[in-house]
């Protein structure tokens, strides 16, 4: 008989978790399996933590891990890996934009032998425009520059096989993307398509800060592209150059004059500060990176848990 854990991050969640768990406990009860709900108070401001205190009071397959402050949703989700015990695991939103029923046919699919199940959305309610596009553009733009087979229109509500969350637990950066990670530990993967309601309550907390955020703990571990970006951008403005010194002789041969050197001279000096002051700005990112996994902080703090047993 297999065990299974759902880990809920939870953010200023007050008006989604008891609808949340009276959504997943019929359908968790009806498999006659062994599970557990884990719970991740990621810092919240409201009533986040007394209602989960409460849920936990009345069932002990409620576990909590109520965060010192805000961390993230990947320090979460990554603390609720951690924290699960069962033999597969689903990562999931608590404001049901994740539907139950869908993490059940996940469920199905990892009995059928596969390690990660991944929610493909097909269709995205109450998203704005602005955010299905750069979902849209980054996802694709990810699998370019890092040479990985990321899956585009997935989240983070996934199902993990217990050898898969092992391995991403052995990877040891601070900086994560959980969608990269998973792509890149390979195993045995499919989708199940589903569309994307939206909220039950409340507002998202995902700002346009955050999206950035989570694009740069995406792209900079997993790819050196931005380090040979100087480069390439440097022979590209030096083929440029040298077209351009070869057109000048040209003309002048042809006695063809076009106001002379000095009304290429402005622009010429503005594009390349422009590229130098790019290309040492994608560095700095970097190395503040790798400043962050120098010091080797944790990823998270957990002030406090309600019915682990250690």
């Amino acid at each position: 008989m297999a065990k299974y854990s759902i880990i809920v991050p939870a953010y200023n969640e007050e008006k989604s978790l008891q609808l949340f768990y009276d959504a997943v406990t019929p359908l968790m009860r009806n498999l006659q399996e062994e599970y557990e709900i884990i719970f991740i108070n990621d810092g919240s401001r409201d009533a986040t933590k007394e209602i989960l205190r409460g849920l936990a009071d009345l069932d002990k397959r409620v576990k909590v891990c109520n965060f010192s402050r805000n961390f993230g949703q990947q320090a979460a989700l990554y603390c609720g890996m951690e924290m699960a015990s069962g033999d597969a695991v689903i990562a999931m939103d608590a404001d049901l934009q994740d539907p139950p029923e869908v993490a059940m046919e996940m469920i199905q699919k990892w009995k059928e032998g596969f390690d990660v199940v991944h929610g493909k959305r097909k269709k995205r309610s109450g998203e704005t425009v602005f955010k299905r596009a750069t979902a849209y553009v980054y996802y694709r733009f990810m699998r370019k520059i890092t040479k990985m087979e990321m899956p585009t229109d997935v989240g983070d509500f996934k199902l993990y096989d217990r050898k898969v969350v092992d391995a991403i637990l052995s990877m040891g950066e601070h900086d994560r993307l959980l969608r990269a990670q998973t792509a890149w530990v390979g195993f045995k993967q499919t989708f199940v398509e589903f569309d994307r309601p939206e909220r039950v309550a409340g507002e998202t907390h995902y700002t346009l800060k955050k999206m950035v955020k989570l694009a740069e703990d995406g792209i900079f571990p997993n790819t050196n592209y931005h380090l040979t970006l100087p480069i390439k951008l440097g022979l590209l403005l030096g083929f440029a150059s040298l077209a351009c010194f070869v057109t000048f002789i040209v003309l002048t041969c042809c006695h063809i004059f076009f106001g002379g050197l000095t009304a290429w001279l402005f622009p010429t000096v503005g594009a390349l500060g422009g590229v130098i002051l790019t290309c040492q700005g994608l560095t700095n990112l970097h190395v503040g990176m790798i400043y962050k996994e120098v010091q080797n902080r944790p990823k998270y703090i957990v002030a406090e848990k309600y019915n682990f047993e250690d």
